[in-house]
């Protein structure tokens, strides 16, 4: 069912090979192209670019893309049938397409610097006409478990980044602070006068779209995990925490490193809140978020992706802090040795809801191809 061209590279910077689908209602592109044609922006194409529909985008896949354990992106592959595989060394990850219903499948790499250079190399990519296409990044994370349990969905309204700050270790911050973590360019969280360089510390994504996404599965019904109970159960304290999976609205905050904790916890909500000057609500912690957007934003300038068409979907794979009598250090450890407690529901349930979407934009190609969901004006 899946045919992977697995052809090696000639020379530095030279892909080889080409995929061929049978039947005469689908082009017959070339899968390469050499490091000349990407610069000057020739496609080896038989029928012109190719045109995309929907990019999905994860981050990780664990061992091969289809028949083993699944990461992020193997459900994506084997469902979607994306059997066309154009080589890509200029990339994380080899590129995947199903050219009759234009899906395409990446995987970026883990941590902003991945994402912003594998979203970059995708939208200057000749091959691939992405002027209409819609983006829906589809991952696991960290869920604050105020907001929400194992195995849950939410769609972003606002992209946070994590990384752009001063630090002062927690040992010799002042008394008066509540964290020795704060924005670039202050002297504290509570600086009124702070120099902003826009420096890509937080993004919103398009409201009308996400409005559109969120009411299509607020009310889905998201399978339950035997798995995950014995999990949600540990945390008397926080009564969302303790439900079954449900989708939601809820921020992402994009850091590249992997924090653990309550007080991490109150630190991350206090972010989002500064840099979305109260409107927003940190619930998802991951890595790579604020670096796709930085690099859509930058191909949009260019013509080359409409960054408007970004919507963002992670899932809980785990809680970004411990239940009651564990140790933050002691349950970060456990996690990361035993895997996360909600792996599997995370990446099913990112794969039913976010389905929901695409199966959305693929069956009604015709309306949504220029006019935006929730936008009465043309693209």
């Amino acid at each position: 069912m899946f045919r992977t061209i697995a052809i090696p590279l000639l020379t530095l910077g030279l892909l080889a090979g080409c995929a061929e689908r049978e039947g005469p209602s689908t082009p017959k592109y070339d899968t390469s192209a050499s490091a000349q044609d990407i610069a000057v922006s020739i496609p080896k194409t038989g029928g012109g670019p190719v045109p995309i529909k929907v990019v999905v985008v994860t981050m990780f896949e664990t061992g091969e893309d289809s028949g083993d354990d699944a990461g992020e992106f193997q459900r994506w592959n084997e469902r979607r049938n994306l059997d066309t595989v154009f080589t890509a060394p200029h990339m994380h990850h080899d590129i995947h397409v199903n050219l009759k219903t234009g899906v395409m499948g990446i995987v970026t790499g883990m941590g902003t610097a991945h994402s912003a250079a594998s979203i970059m190399a995708l939208g200057l990519d000749p091959r691939f006409d992405l002027r209409h296409a819609y983006w829906l990044v589809a991952g696991i994370s960290g869920f604050d478990p105020e907001d929400a349990s194992l195995g849950s969905v939410a769609w972003a309204d606002y992209l946070v980044d994590g990384d752009l700050a001063h630090e002062i270790d927690a040992r010799e911050i002042p008394d008066d602070w509540e964290h020795g973590y704060f924005p670039l360019f202050s002297q504290g969280m509570d600086d009124k006068g702070r120099k902003d360089y826009s420096l890509g510390e937080m993004f919103q994504l398009n409201p009308a779209l996400v409005d559109w996404a969120f009411d299509m599965t607020k009310d889905m019904e998201l399978p339950d995990h035997p798995t995950l109970a014995a999990t949600r159960d540990l945390y008397v304290e926080h009564e969302v925490a303790r439900r079954t999976p449900f989708v939601l609205r809820g921020d992402q905050l994009a850091a590249m490193t992997f924090w653990h904790g309550s007080m991490m916890n109150d630190w991350a909500n206090d972010w989002v809140d500064y840099w979305t000057n109260g409107t927003g609500e940190f619930v998802s912690s991951a890595m790579e978020d604020t670096g796709t957007y930085q690099s859509l934003e930058y191909l949009d300038r260019a013509g080359k992706v409409n960054k408007d068409r970004l919507l963002v979907l992670r899932t809980a794979s785990n809680y970004t802090m411990p239940p009651p009598g564990k140790t933050a250090a002691d349950y970060l450890r456990e996690e990361q040795h035993d895997s996360y407690a909600g792996l599997d529901a995370a990446l099913e349930n990112a794969y039913i809801v976010g389905s929901v979407i695409v199966d959305e934009l693929i069956e009604n190609w015709d309306k949504y191809r220029d006019v935006t969901p929730g936008s009465e004006a043309t693209d």
